[in-house]
């Protein structure tokens, strides 16, 4: 599995080769340390242990800290990746080459919180009609029964908390990608808020 660690930008558009214009969303990749590698004898699986973003010694608690090499300082994001593709050393940092020739990606990351929602924006329910003399509008309506078990079953769509959970968005097209400032533009959108860490990897349906 090839994949990497980035930080969302924001959306913006761009060209593509046929000179039409297209919405994209922008993602920086930081430098992704390894941090460590897994093998099938040791641990196992193989994998590969990615670090980003530096953390301040003196907050890095020391089972934390203790399994960064002394060279590498403390990350405050790790992500390990199994069966990677491609030959790597502890030390090494990885940036947008890892997904060269790369057409589509996989991208997870964590949704916008939207606060506790009715059932018509959680759930997409009609609501009642609006004529006048309903009073029936946004309820979501009966959820047990008068008789036997005469409760309400779990897993009921009902109003809740919605948002901010780990969603990945299948088969992205890459649109663009910027060497220099290692940056990954991709055509549609991409979880979570601006500023916020996603997880790119090379598209398993593709």
């Amino acid at each position: 599995m090839l994949g990497l660690l980035a930080k969302k930008v924001g959306m913006t558009q761009v060209f593509d080769e046929d000179g039409n214009l297209v919405p994209v969303t922008v993602m920086r990749v930081d430098p992704n340390i390894v941090i460590a590698q897994k093998t099938e004898e040791k641990d196992g699986y193989n994998a590969v242990l990615v670090g980003v973003d530096d953390e301040k010694k003196n907050l890095v608690t020391k089972p934390y800290g203790g399994q960064f090499p002394e060279n590498i300082a403390p990350k405050k994001k790790l992500r390990e990746l199994r069966d990677f593709e491609k030959e790597v050393a502890v030390g090494d940092s990885l940036g947008v080459e890892v997904l060269e020739g790369v057409r589509y990606v996989d991208v997870s990351g964590v949704s916008k919180g939207k606060g506790f929602q009715g059932v018509m924006k959680r759930w997409g329910f009609s609501g009642g009609r609006r004529s006048h003399g309903s009073k029936f509008h946004r309820e979501p309506g009966s959820t047990g029964q008068s008789t036997y078990p005469g409760r309400t079953f779990k897993n009921m769509k009902l109003p809740g908390r919605m948002g901010r959970e780990n969603v990945t968005v299948l088969s992205l097209r890459v649109i663009k990608v910027d060497p220099e400032k290692q940056l990954i533009m991709v055509r549609g959108a991409v979880p979570g808020v601006n500023k916020s860490l996603v997880f790119v990897r090379a598209a398993v349906k593709r």
